[in-house]
């Protein structure tokens, strides 16, 4: 008889745990789960300041150049196997060189640049400023234009930007424009970025002056010019360039310039509902790069305040460089500022005086 009470004690204690235990389950299954403060978004555009110091050392270039340097800024890896090819080919000249540049497979910004190869072997030297450049370019487009106005601004009114006999500085309402003075023969500046403005600028961080663009001291002055005639007849040539100041954007053959390298994404639309890389006018269309991480380039070039949120990649090893496709395309808008129909002169003209 105890048997048998204890069983049952036994199976009445079973069949109140049974009963009790979907409802205990329910409990544990319809427990909200913890509230999490929500994450503040990175901060990945860089500050006006910034893109003032980013832009400086080119901001002073005739638009058409700094319209080709912005634009080639975002095909990093071409301008460094670019820039090894003029090396490796520098028995070219004159039409012989544009015919073989013309043959290569670059994007036409990159291309432009082989009219100037001072500037293009500049911006392989300082790639992580370059990279930098090209990822705020793709990122914050307008606001680098606005950069490039406030700083040509700011040298105005250090009296160090006034016409001469190599360039043409004129203002258009709160933009300045400017132009070679002569419509066959481009100038490149030479001036210290940190010095020309006025109140001097913090250096970009790895930045290094290259010989023929760099002056020690406040001023501008001007070396060797460049003859546009080989070059002026291929559709990637100096006269096919410009800015729409209006709209803030770089034109190439009367149209909106868009870039479609792999190396950069556009994070303002990144993870915000839509395809990453499309977005605003002139903006990058495309998909992200392979990546490059490696080696830093020459000295090194670290990014200093930028480097949470600015270039893809601070330098890479030159003798692997991977090229990735390069596509172009171009979206209608008119009403530009163009560089305007350059033609003839070959060949190096000199050409000096300091302003």
């Amino acid at each position: 008889m105890k048997v048998v009470k204890q069983g049952l004690a036994i199976l009445l204690s079973g069949s109140l745990l049974l009963a009790t235990a979907p409802s205990g389950f329910a409990y544990q299954t319809d427990m909200p789960a913890p509230a999490t403060p929500d994450a503040a978004p990175p901060t990945l555009l860089q500050t006006a300041e910034q893109l003032q110091q980013l832009v400086a050392p080119i901001a002073l270039y005739p638009d058409a150049l700094v319209a080709q340097v912005l634009a080639a800024s975002t095909y990093p890896t071409e301008i460094v196997e670019a820039d090894r090819w003029m090396q490796q080919n520098s028995n070219l000249k004159g039409q012989q060189l544009a015919d073989e540049v013309d043959n290569q497979s670059w994007d036409p910004s990159v291309k432009a640049l082989t009219q100037f190869p001072s500037v293009l072997a500049n911006l392989d030297k300082n790639l992580s400023w370059t990279s930098s450049l090209g990822d705020a370019y793709v990122n914050q487009q307008q606001d680098v234009m606005d950069a490039v106005q406030v700083m040509r601004h700011r040298a105005q009114s250090a009296g160090n930007l006034n016409g001469t006999t190599q360039e043409k500085i004129t203002t258009q309402g709160q933009t300045i424009v400017i132009e070679p003075a002569s419509p066959t023969v481009v100038y490149v500046p030479q001036y210290d970025p940190w010095l020309v403005y006025g109140a001097p600028l913090v250096a970009w961080p790895g930045w290094y002056p290259y010989p023929g663009l760099y002056l020690a001291g406040p001023g501008i002055s001007f070396g060797l010019g460049f003859g546009l005639g080989f070059f002026g007849g291929y559709g990637w040539g100096w006269h096919h360039w410009g800015f729409d100041w209006g709209h803030r954007t770089v034109i190439f053959n009367h149209n909106t310039y868009i870039s479609h390298s792999r190396t950069f994404i556009n994070r303002g639309n990144f993870g915000r509902g839509g395809r990453p890389g499309f977005g605003r006018a002139g903006s990058f269309r495309g998909t992200p790069s392979r990546g490059f991480a490696g080696a830093q380039h020459g000295a090194g070039a670290p990014h200093g305040q930028f480097g949470s949120h600015s270039s893809a990649f601070s330098g890479f090893n030159h003798g692997g460089v991977a090229r990735g496709d390069s596509f172009r395309g171009r979206s209608s808008l008119g009403g530009f500022h163009s560089a305007g129909g350059f033609h003839g002169g070959g060949g190096p003209h000199g050409g000096g005086g300091r302003r």
